[in-house]
């Protein structure tokens, strides 16, 4: 059976040109919407995620985006359930802990540090102005994710020039689909 691969925007949603929409409209994966993706409340995001795997009928893969990273993280520690996911790609998590975004994002931190219960991947910018690569490299070894460093495309969104990210989409498939 394959799986159903979940897309988590991060903080304001992924537009149009956000290699997640494009994902979507090429292949099919679904997106976890959110009721606000402008004031994101930590507990509304998870209570939603929770509620979107529980309405899946297979296993499931997530495929995270900056803070939506951090909300995968979150929730596979607090979710009974989270042996549903089979995997995840975590792509370009911010350092929310900073002082700068937890102003902007409260209630967000601290971050959930504890290893993943699934496989997972983590890839992050050597030059993502929302997380260090040192950062980065922490949070992989935190959650038990292998790292794959990008190179400098930024917060590999929309502006980073990655298009429809086909890299990326060989990186799900070493996570099971």
């Amino acid at each position: 059976m394959n799986p159903q691969v979940l897309t988590l925007p991060g903080w304001q949603g992924s537009g149009a040109e956000h290699w997640q929409s494009r994902w979507e409209a090429l292949y099919g994966f679904q997106r976890v919407e959110q009721h606000d993706w402008m004031r994101p409340l930590r507990g509304d995001w998870t209570a939603r995620l929770e509620e979107v795997i529980l309405g899946c009928d297979q296993p499931v893969v997530l495929v995270a985006h900056s803070l939506g990273c951090i909300l995968a993280a979150w929730w596979a520690a607090h979710s009974r359930h989270a042996s549903r996911v089979t995997g995840a790609l975590l792509v370009a998590p911010p350092d929310i802990e900073r002082e700068d975004l937890r102003q902007v994002l409260p209630g967000w931190s601290p971050v959930e540090r504890r290893p993943l219960p699934f496989k997972s991947i983590l890839v992050a910018s050597s030059d993502d102005p929302y997380c260090g690569l040192g950062q980065a490299e922490r949070l992989a070894l935190d959650w038990g994710s292998a790292l794959h460093v990008l190179g400098a495309r930024g917060h590999i969104n929309a502006e980073s020039g990655v298009g429809d990210w086909e890299e990326g989409v060989g990186l799900i498939r070493t996570l099971g689909i």
